[in-house]
């Protein structure tokens, strides 16, 4: 029954994740009034009191409250092992600098991106195929590490923990659509006649958890009341 349920998480995840790259977490692109691409930083209080303005991207609409600032934390520690540097046009990390020193720094790395990135994203209660794929981005990233000095080239390009991030931030929009979908079809009370949960299966429910991690009496940010703040 678990192997039924992974697979169809992943499928759902899947159908989201077509467009997938590993983009930097802490920045983000936006064209400004003279129509040239800049770039910004994505800011804290975006994440943890959702507020969204045209210099701040909000998270999605539909996480508890504990989903968003875990998902800000491996948004930032993830830039920081990845992209925190930059040299002429060549982007970096901790990961690629500590990485240079011989063994001992891709030890160090591998435990970096487990306990800063991976470890965090957990508390967010990911199933296990998701944590899986996290770890393989790590698992990879790991073994090219150790090959010297052009492997440490590759590790900075892969950016295993962006991936995780990217990762991350996309199950969790699923998560908070998913949410959603079941709100308004409460409010609706329709109830559970179609045998789904607002178009939510019941598999697909299990595997994504909406509403994880909402305490009572919590208010839960959605598209509109984001949009409008």
């Amino acid at each position: 029954m678990s192997a039924l349920l992974g697979k169809a998480g992943k499928r759902l995840f899947e159908q989201h994740l077509e467009q997938y790259s590993p983009q930097d977490p802490l920045y983000e692109f936006y064209i400004n009034d003279r129509g040239k691409k800049k770039r910004r930083k994505v800011s804290a209080m975006a994440i943890i009191s959702h507020i969204s303005s045209p210099t701040q991207r909000a998270p999605p609409p539909g996480l508890s409250s504990r989903d968003a600032k875990i998902l800000k934390s491996v948004q930032r520690r993830a830039h920081y092992l990845d992209k925190g540097f930059r040299i002429l046009c060549f982007r970096f990390g901790w990961t690629f600098a500590i990485g240079l020193i011989p063994v001992v720094g891709n030890i160090a790395d591998i435990s970096l991106n487990y306990l800063l990135v991976v470890r965090k994203a957990r508390q967010a209660e990911i199933p296990s195929w998701l944590l899986s794929r996290m770890l393989m981005n790590n698992a990879i990233s790991a073994g090219v590490g150790f090959v010297p000095v052009v492997g440490d080239i590759i590790l900075a390009v892969y950016k295993a923990n962006s991936r995780n991030a990217a990762l991350l931030e996309e199950f969790l929009r699923i998560r908070g659509d998913s949410f959603l979908k079941i709100q308004e079809q409460e409010s609706a009370s329709q109830g559970l006649q179609t045998g789904a949960l607002g178009g939510v299966s019941e598999v697909d429910a299990e595997q994504v958890k909406p509403g994880a991690g909402i305490s009572k009496g919590e208010v839960v940010p959605t598209a509109n009341n984001v949009d409008s703040d």
